[in-house]
């Protein structure tokens, strides 16, 4: 069942009942930032959802950004409601690893986001980061406003062009919308997992070309 839907995620009637409630509480607090994971969170603040493969590094690259106030990891993109760890690695939800990016918009741009995003990973691999294989590893970018879905397109477009001269293949992102697809918290353990584990396995890994988008604050 799993390899039936390893390179394609299922359709909300193949996927997963799931359930009205999640299994499991999520911590109140950021263990690096000392932050609340889901709010409340500060008035002027903004939330953007990046996936990116693993998603133990892929919220390691975003809570070292300057200017980001919180992070937490979870599921995103899929049909199951409230989906666990094995179900989401089953292939059944059709979710992909997310984090979750509280950012003050004064200090850190959406677009040097991107160009974080854009650079921590390969976003031409389709369903696979790296070593990782599965639908669950894919590339997305989930945004919450008409602003930061534009933003994300022309980034899109920008870093095609250089990753076209660099020899590398057509970028598999995919960019939705967040109010359609719910953000699930992951469980505790997976939250600022390579701060309690910094040996942790780490699976991202970029391509090695800049993103031509965005330019990061100083000390970033």
């Amino acid at each position: 069942m799993f390899g039936r839907f390893k390179n394609r995620v299922p359709t909300p009637e193949e996927a997963l009942k799931g359930r009205p409630e999640p299994e499991y509480a999520v911590p109140e607090r950021h263990t690096v930032l000392g932050t609340a994971l889901q709010g409340p969170y500060p008035e002027g603040l903004e939330v953007a959802d990046f996936g990116m493969g693993c998603f133990w590094g892929a919220e390691r690259v975003f809570w070292t950004t300057h200017g980001v106030w919180t992070t937490l990891v979870g599921y995103q993109g899929g049909s199951t409601p409230n989906p666990t760890y094995e179900e989401v690695c089953s292939g059944l939800t059709g979710h992909t690893e997310a984090v979750r990016v509280v950012f003050d918009p004064s200090k850190v741009g959406y677009e040097a986001l991107l160009k974080r995003f854009w650079e921590a990973h390969d976003p031409t691999q389709g369903f696979r980061q790296g070593n990782d294989t599965g639908t669950q590893y894919r590339s997305a970018v989930y945004t919450h406003s008409p602003a930061q879905a534009a933003t994300a397109e022309a980034s899109r477009t920008a870093y095609q062009q250089v990753l076209t001269a660099s020899g590398h293949g057509d970028i598999t992102t995919e960019i939705l919308p967040a109010e359609d697809r719910p953000f699930y918290p992951a469980e505790g353990y997976h939250q600022q997992y390579l701060d309690k584990n910094p040996a942790g396995y780490c699976g991202i890994g970029g391509t090695g070309v800049s993103c031509p988008v965005g330019i990061a604050p100083a000390g970033d």
